[in-house]
């Protein structure tokens, strides 16, 4: 690869985003030359968006960074019909109400990352539902869809690997990426945006709007994307046994947040200092050097980093301090997540294993017999003798139980 001039595309290429391009050198150029406006676009099919999105939000932190103007897409418009990649079947359909709602939590966010305004490079937030609502579907398709050929659609990985797989795509979710091409030229028109960037699974829907753009406005457009990024044992990003790592603190409180990162496979560290921090490569590259029991200061470091960005610094110190509490002092932290059960049944006694399900400790009843077998479970920092063991109101301390699975996951037990 050539030696790049602008500091976008060297930063992302150092820290790990960059992945496919669609004219680099023309990009490079471009951006070393003079301020642009780029996009991303977010769907709006929950009321948080986790940490998957993360990436693609640090790339236009770093856009804005680097002195261009981020453009934040919001998908009133396409989330109606739901984006087919990835996707083994149709996505549930959203009612106007949900879209509405889901859009309200998404937003905030954003001005945790971005910095909004009318300025040179200031963010802008822009709803696709402003032009796609408006659209005549008979104009549309006389203006645009001689643009698009369905040979070429068919080789789109979206289309491609849902057909492979011989689950059915309706002709709804098809008409995604024609819509999403549209939204490229539209904020051409509109924001002079000259890149649309996403995660590598949009490479398809991406190429469509450069292509739409060149072919209806004779206009340059380019695309970007970044991998789709799996943990070093194959895990999706963002996904964990108890569920989705949300960026909203009232769909995950910042300790839950600070406790996923702090949990951060050894071999992943660097990688995700490198995506998720701002810090320093050299710093990086000191701390993913670590090894042993040090590497656990680097990822407490690399919690602190992620949490302190999504959540503010106080949130990310606080965490800092209950893990401290819990781990170093064995501690019940009050800030620990906790679950409300009431009085009568701790009072009655409930079998260990039982409520280490109920708390979210462990996935079944058996994974939960196998955890306290093995030693892994305990209660007020004391192991369980007995998977079938009774825990109930004898066991309170300050009036709370502290569950245990092995050396990380702790769940506080309130009687009410």
């Amino acid at each position: 690869m050539t030696s790049l001039k602008s500091d976008f595309l060297r930063t992302i290429t150092e820290r790990g985003y960059m992945h496919q391009c669609t004219d680099l050198d023309a990009l490079d150029k471009r951006l070393s030359e003079t301020c642009s406006a780029a996009y991303i676009g977010f769907d709006c099919t929950a009321s948080s968006l986790h940490v998957g999105s993360l990436m693609q939000i640090m790339l236009l932190r770093w856009w804005q960074k680097t002195g261009h103007k981020p453009i934040v897409l919001m998908g009133g418009g396409t989330t109606r019909i739901g984006d087919p990649s990835g996707k083994d079947e149709a996505r549930k359909m959203l009612t106007d109400a949900d879209i509405t709602r889901n859009m309200d939590g998404i937003k905030s966010v954003f001005g945790k990352y971005l910095t909004f305004g009318s300025g040179k490079t200031d963010a802008v937030m822009v709803n696709n539902a402003d032009w796609l609502d408006k659209l005549n579907y008979i104009d549309f398709l006389r203006d645009y869809g001689h643009h698009f050929t369905i040979n070429r659609m068919l080789t789109f990985d979206s289309v491609k690997l849902r057909l492979e797989r011989e689950q059915p795509l309706t002709f709804l979710e098809f008409n995604y990426m024609l819509l999403q091409g549209y939204d490229f030229v539209e904020l051409y028109r509109r924001n002079t945006c000259i890149l649309q960037m996403g995660g590598s699974d949009q490479w398809g829907n991406i190429i469509n709007g450069v292509e739409l753009g060149r072919r209806a406005d004779q206009a340059e457009l380019y695309g970007l994307t970044s991998p789709l990024l799996t943990t070093s044992s194959g895990a999706k990003m963002g996904k964990t046994a108890q569920g989705a790592v949300w960026l909203n603190a009232d769909a995950l409180s910042p300790w839950e947040f600070w406790q996923y990162w702090r949990n951060t496979e050894d071999a992943d560290v660097g990688r995700f200092l490198k995506l998720f921090t701002e810090l320093p490569l050299d710093e990086i590259a000191r701390l993913e050097a670590l090894q042993g029991a040090e590497i656990n200061e680097a990822k407490k470091i690399l919690a602190n980093e992620v949490t302190k960005l999504a959540h503010g610094e106080s949130a990310a110190q606080e965490a800092a301090e209950t893990a401290r509490k819990t781990f170093e002092e064995g501690a019940a932290a009050a800030n620990l997540p906790t679950i409300e059960i009431p009085a009568a049944e701790l009072a009655a006694g409930i079998p260990a294993f039982a409520l280490f399900v109920r708390a979210g400790l462990a996935e079944s009843n058996g994974d939960a017999k196998r955890l306290i077998k093995g030693g892994g479970g305990k209660v007020n920092d004391a192991a369980l003798t007995s998977e079938t063991q009774a825990v109930g109101t004898n066991d309170l301390k300050d009036g709370v139980l502290k569950l245990t699975a092995g050396k990380k996951r702790h769940i506080l037990v309130k009687p009410v």
